[in-house]
């Protein structure tokens, strides 16, 4: 059972580890700026920050769904493949973010192609599950016919 899903638990804890590192970067900025929990506002460059952190946290349950459904009923290694594209992707957008909120928009962009492939992976997967395991219906003997 592990050899079916340690790729999707590496990309997992990496996961957790960018966003840990997002955390952080808030924590520092605040010192920085002097900016005491719970305020959210302050200059440009702390609220930016504060921004790519918050929307970066918004997302992560929606990626590490999609990641987990798609290598479980897809295929782990494209999984895994596109878990790091999105992690990549995400870790441009919060360091461009940072330097000004016109750099996000390239890394946004992705890295929401990046979910809409794994959507489709898991779509896939899951109507497969479905027809081949209720419907006795093996789509994939079918395409290779």
């Amino acid at each position: 059972m592990l050899d079916q899903i340690h790729l999707l638990a590496a990309v997992t804890v990496l996961g957790v580890l960018e966003q840990a590192y997002f955390f952080l970067q808030v924590i520092y900025a605040r010192r920085v700026f002097g900016i005491s929990p719970p305020k959210i506002s302050g200059p440009p460059e702390f609220e930016r920050i504060f921004r790519a952190q918050v929307n970066s946290s918004e997302y992560f349950p929606i990626f590490l769904a999609l990641l987990w459904q798609a290598g479980l009923f897809f295929h782990q290694g494209l999984a895994a493949a596109l878990g790091l594209l999105y992690l990549c992707a995400r870790y441009c957008y919060f360091m461009g973010y940072r330097a000004s909120s016109s750099e996000r928009l390239a890394p946004i962009y992705f890295s929401t192609g990046v979910l809409w492939i794994l959507i489709a992976a898991s779509a896939l997967g899951i109507l497969h599950f479905f027809l081949s395991h209720y419907v006795g219906l093996n789509t994939l003997q079918l395409l290779t016919v």
